[in-house]
Order: C-alpha cells, then structure tokens, then sequence
C-alpha cells in the first residue's frame, strides 16, 4: 500500500481517467474508426473536409482552404496532393497573385462529395449514437465554443 500511496502522492492526485484530453482522444479515435468505415471513395477526414468546403465555394486559394478546414499550410498541401492525385481538384496559379494556388473541385469531386454526404451523415449518427438528441446538440456546441 505503501507504493500505492507514494505514487499518488507523486501524481498529485492527477489521474488520466479525470482529464478531458483522455475522453477527446478517446471520443476522436471511435469516430476516425466509424469515418473509416463508412466513408465513400476512401477518403481520409482531412479529404472529406476540404471537398466539401471546395463544393460549397467551387473555388478556394490552397492557404483559405486550409484555414476553412482548421489545417495548417502543411497538412493543406499534402491534402491537395493527394485529392490531385486522385483527380478530384485542380490547381491554378490565382489570377490576383500568382504566388497564391487556387484550388476548384473538379467534376468527379463533386460526384465524390454527392455520393459521401450519405456516408457523412450516417458517421455523424453513429459517432453520436450513444447521446440523446438533446445531448447531441450541447456535445456541438460545447466542442464548437472549446474549438
């Protein structure tokens, strides 16, 4: 007991199980687990949400998009690269600053986001399963006001 007591002492009554990062990545592993299984066209959350956003603007600078989807300027350009790969963007110097890269959803890109949004939907219900309604919508808007 006397161990069990020195380590405590030694936390200072700090214990993973108490803290919100814990349950975050825990919560956030559950729905990166359900998005994988779910979603269409093999796309990666990071995938997902910069071909929505292209679908709701058409067309973006790459540093906007990453801003719209929460990604830094490496992540964003790894994420276009590969969504060019795959053909479901295009690239283009921007007409009003050619250091800029403006980034448009191309046809089959937008076919992608038609046939996900389904998918994207049912992740959503899923990741959510556990919660009433009610308590869906005090989760959101408690992680939007902490985001």
């Amino acid at each position: 007991m006397a161990g069990a007591e020195a380590k405590a002492t030694a936390l200072g009554g700090y214990r993973l199980e108490d803290q919100v990062g814990f349950y975050l990545r825990r919560a956030g592993q559950r729905h990166a687990a359900i998005f994988a299984g779910l979603m269409t066209d093999a796309l990666t959350p990071t995938q997902w949400a910069a071909l929505v956003k292209l679908a709701e603007y058409e067309s973006l600078s790459q540093n906007l998009l990453g801003r719209e989807t929460a990604m830094d300027g490496a992540t964003i350009k790894g994420v276009v690269d590969r969504l060019l790969k795959h053909g479901l963007v295009a690239t283009a110097p921007d007409p009003d600053d050619a250091r800029r890269v403006r980034v448009s959803i191309t046809q089959p890109g937008l076919a992608a986001v038609q046939r996900g949004v389904g998918a994207a939907a049912a992740i959503t219900a899923e990741t959510l399963k556990p919660l009433t309604p009610a308590e869906s919508r005090q989760l959101v808007e408690l992680l939007r006001r902490i985001a």
